[in-house]
């Protein structure tokens, strides 16, 4: 089955539930009032999202190719800046590896979207 709209890919709805988590947990406690660290960590995970849509929305394999590439440097983006923001205390070590493992999750999907992109 093809897949029509980029809101039926299984991996633009896993990133886009991350961009939640993310805005949630950066809306909270210290973490407010850090606005450099919050907002990158915003625009890295709509990034992830954005990327996976817009390349979508492009006319190639090859452009499709390449936002997958950028959503995924995104989401490890996210990653690293989790560890920063564990290490400041403005999310829990529990917090941190729940956000850590969506970004991993969506990092391996990506990764096997792009996978199955280059056998096609």
């Amino acid at each position: 089955m093809r897949v029509k709209r980029f809101e039926d890919l299984a991996v633009w709805q896993k990133a886009r539930d991350l961009s939640v988590l993310v805005y949630r947990s950066s809306s909270e406690g210290p973490f407010t009032r850090d606005w450099g660290l919050r907002d990158q960590i915003r625009r890295a995970a709509v990034s992830t999202m954005s990327n996976i849509a817009e390349g979508f929305g492009r006319y190639s394999r090859a452009e499709l190719r390449q936002f997958l590439s950028i959503a995924r440097g995104s989401a490890t983006e996210v990653q690293s800046q989790l560890y920063l923001a564990l290490e400041l205390q403005h999310i829990s070590e529990s917090e941190h590896r729940m956000l850590n493992e969506r970004c991993v999750e969506v990092s391996r999907m990506i990764a096997a979207l792009r996978a199955s992109i280059d056998r096609a």
